[in-house]
């Protein structure tokens, strides 16, 4: 049996999710923890690759004892958010743990992700906000939020999203379904939130990066269409800043 655990986590001190030689990343916070909870290695299956300063609301992975022996058939699973946060940083805490067959994949048994990317719109940076949302101090008015609804709305279905993934991306088929996508308002706060079967590398903040320069003017919202049914048209916008995005659900 594997542990799976669901954590949250703000991503300004590291380097990702995924384990880097030297960096101080999610992984290694959850492997050292582990090692200090159970007294050996353990192997840690995160739902996804967050990039450096990407924060998670929700996210998943399991734990499992290296080798074929499983971990301690006693651990009570309602016990065991409390004693893995005991040994994590203070930006990192664990809400929830269940026991799942170990069969059961925390990355490719995924079915949908949801993610958030908040920008906060005002003149003046917001100090509480720093490192954790992306500012813009153009005021952004409700037509720009109606244009770029309508540029969302492009988004939504099976597409290949190749013109809305970075440079250097290994993944051989950029077709994902999109769910959703809708940008609101919250007081100085534009929303953009968006789920998804998949991402592709970057694929979020250069949704976010496009749709903010639809809301300046730079893109029309047709241009969003166009990308998706013809990805060698042209280039999508800018890649939003990893401190604005969040992954607020994953769904098995």
């Amino acid at each position: 049996m594997k542990l799976l655990l669901t954590l949250g986590y703000v991503g300004t001190n590291y380097c990702g999710y995924q384990v880097q030689p030297g960096k101080p990343t999610i992984q290694k916070a959850l492997n050292d923890a582990a090692k200090e909870l159970f007294g050996f290695d353990c192997d840690i299956v995160g739902c996804s690759r967050t990039d450096s300063g990407v924060h998670a609301k929700v996210f998943c992975a399991t734990v499992s004892k290296r080798g074929e022996e499983g971990l301690p058939a006693s651990l009570d699973e309602k016990k065991a958010p409390l004693a893995f946060s005991a040994h994590l940083p203070n930006d990192i805490a664990v809400y929830d743990a269940k026991w799942v067959e170990d069969e059961f994949h925390a990355r490719y048994d995924v079915k949908e992700k949801e993610y958030l990317y908040r920008i906060c719109n005002r003149p003046v940076h917001d100090p509480f906000e720093e490192g954790r949302a992306f500012h813009v101090p153009t005021p952004i008015t409700d037509g720009d939020l109606a244009r770029m609804n309508e540029a969302a709305a492009y988004l939504i279905g099976e597409h290949d999203f190749s013109a809305f993934r970075a440079v250097g991306s290994k993944v051989t088929d950029p077709h994902r379904t999109v769910y959703s996508a809708s940008v609101k308002r919250d007081g100085n706060m534009i929303l953009f939130s968006v789920s998804a079967n998949g991402f592709l590398y970057h694929m979020v903040r250069i949704m976010a990066g496009t749709l903010l320069e639809v809301a300046s003017g730079k893109r029309n919202p047709g241009s969003v269409k166009a990308l998706l049914d013809d990805p060698l048209s042209g280039s999508a916008g800018m890649t939003a800043p990893a401190e604005g995005l969040y992954l607020i659900r994953v769904t098995y």
